[in-house]
């Protein structure tokens, strides 16, 4: 089974990161998921209560992201990651969370990681 839920360019506000000038305001990030299901029951279905629910999940995050202050964006991926393989029922979950204005010289620093399974 290699059914992947994407969600792309999630983009969700939350205060983050280590230096003073973080801590004052909630900052941009950007969430890129893709989310290991297996879509066979809901296809056959056509019944959103057998399917992965990709608005579901991003409003789960986002309800999620606005009530944290994590110092880490590592920290950050990893509970939403743990959120969307516990409370979803995905079967693994890769998710890249980009931070657009932390550097000026660059258009987006970040993490990308890896939870569950993505073997068939």
């Amino acid at each position: 089974m290699t059914d992947i839920v994407f969600i792309e360019g999630l983009r969700l506000d939350a205060l983050i990161g280590v230096h003073d000038r973080e801590r004052h305001a909630p900052q941009p990030l950007l969430l890129d998921i893709r989310m290991r299901f297996d879509n066979r029951i809901a296809a056959s279905s056509d019944t959103l209560a057998d399917a992965l629910d990709y608005e579901a999940v991003s409003v789960r995050l986002a309800e999620y992201v606005a009530q944290t202050d994590f110092m880490l964006v590592e920290t950050l991926a990893e509970c939403c990651a743990d959120l969307i393989l516990t409370e979803f029922g995905a079967k693994g979950v890769r998710l890249k969370l980009s931070k657009p204005d932390a550097l000026a010289n660059a258009a987006a620093v970040g993490v990308e990681i890896e939870r569950g399974s993505f073997a068939s």
